[in-house]
């Protein structure tokens, strides 16, 4: 192993610069990795209730959906522009916030992978024929 490193890096520069890359490309996405996993881990962002300003990618991550599913369900194109929140989605689709709110409880309790979580939405009620 040469004793200095000088000598190396300028007789392989684009070597060098590729390795250089690919440490830091690493570094990054390995920190993205443990922050996330870090962050999901804690009990206190697991399962959370539903709240306006809540993403589909957060709602998604807190209860173990398939965020495409959920986005489809809320009627959410599969590659929207940006990361709308619930309320930024009712307001696009022109219905109230609550309508919205409730179409991703519904989901939830239909799809949630946490299905015994204490913070789990009640199970929308039985619809019944008109007239009974």
């Amino acid at each position: 192993m040469p004793r200095r490193l000088g000598p190396t890096l300028r007789a392989h520069p684009v070597l060098s610069l590729a390795f250089a890359a690919a440490v830091a490309a690493t570094l990054w996405f390995g920190v993205g990795f443990v922050r996330q996993t870090i962050y999901w881990s804690d009990p206190a962002h697991q399962a959370q209730p539903i709240e306006p300003w809540m993403t589909l990618r957060y709602i998604a991550n807190s209860w173990l959906l398939d965020g495409r599913d959920l986005a489809n369900a809320l009627g959410v194109p599969p590659k929207p522009k940006e990361r709308p929140t619930l309320s930024r989605i009712a307001e696009k689709r022109g219905v109230p916030l609550a309508q919205v709110m409730e179409e991703a409880r519904a989901y939830i309790a239909a799809h949630a992978g946490r299905a015994g979580s204490e913070n789990a939405p009640p199970p929308p009620p039985p619809k019944v024929p008109p007239g009974e």
